[in-house]
């Protein structure tokens, strides 16, 4: 059995986005994303494009000093979702984050078109990003 397509796209999101890479990684997210993060924190809401997501992004980098670290555990993938699995690790002063997350995403043409940041612990998430 092989891996849906999805699953390739997604470990090279990781891959770039681990890195930093934010050229690679504008090619598989889509211009017009919508990327959805639950809570009330700052970093909370809806963010619309590419432009505002990965500004999201490098705001997660820039609030932890760049110890925000996601590591997967599990991919899962069809045509209309994958999910990825991940456990999650950063400091903040004082705070510190260590938690499981599942990103839900809608890829099509091998590009992210909308994603959900699903945590397990909404309330020590809320308290980490406030």
């Amino acid at each position: 059995m092989t891996d849906h397509p999805n699953i390739a796209v997604f470990h090279r999101v990781m891959t770039a986005f681990s890195a930093g890479d934010m050229g690679a990684l504008a090619e598989m997210f889509h211009p017009d994303v919508v990327w959805h993060v639950g809570g009330r924190n700052p970093l909370a809401g809806e963010y619309r494009g590419r432009e505002e997501t990965f500004a999201r992004f490098a705001r997660e980098f820039e609030l932890t000093d760049g110890t925000y670290r996601p590591e997967l555990h599990d991919l899962l993938a069809n045509d209309d979702h994958t999910v990825a699995l991940l456990h999650v690790t950063a400091s903040r002063g004082a705070k510190t984050l260590d938690m499981d997350y599942a990103l839900v995403l809608h890829i099509d043409d091998s590009r992210i078109t909308e994603g959900w940041v699903v945590t397990t612990d909404p309330a020590a998430h809320d308290d980490f990003w406030s």
